[in-house]
């Protein structure tokens, strides 16, 4: 809240506010279901990264991402963990490696580190969000 004179005005400060969308805007984001079968570090990365190789099933086969996770994640705990994931962003050049999918997680509740979105139960690979 800003105080001008006798008059209260609530600030609006860009990055609070709520962008809307469409349900057909969101439909053409494409997440997925992945499995990780092979995950390094990255230490040439600008910020503590995990190199991530993540297979989608057949119909969309293996792709790679890297993942600023180290907080909560070795490269050993994340072998055979199914994540979500953007299957259809352009790839991104990530120092030399290139990142293919965008894996998708939350800040915890810390703020400090970044906690992987996970079905809750054994998922189909490549099975699509709805």
């Amino acid at each position: 809240m800003l105080k001008v004179g006798s008059l209260q005005v609530t600030e609006n400060i860009e990055r609070n506010r709520l962008v809307l969308t469409n349900i057909e805007t969101f439909g053409k984001i494409d997440i997925r279901v992945g499995e990780i079968v092979r995950a390094e570090p990255y230490p040439e990365a600008k910020k503590p990264s995990i190199k991530l190789w993540i297979n989608f099933g057949s119909e969309l086969g293996e792709k790679k991402s890297s993942a600023q996770i180290t907080q909560h994640y070795t490269p050993r705990t994340l072998i055979g963990r199914q994540i979500i994931a953007v299957v259809n962003f352009s790839p991104r050049q990530i120092g030399k490696f290139v990142s293919e999918v965008l894996v998708l997680g939350v800040p915890d509740s810390g703020g400090d580190g970044i906690i992987l979105l996970e079905p809750e139960m054994r998922a189909a690979l490549g099975g699509k969000v709805h």
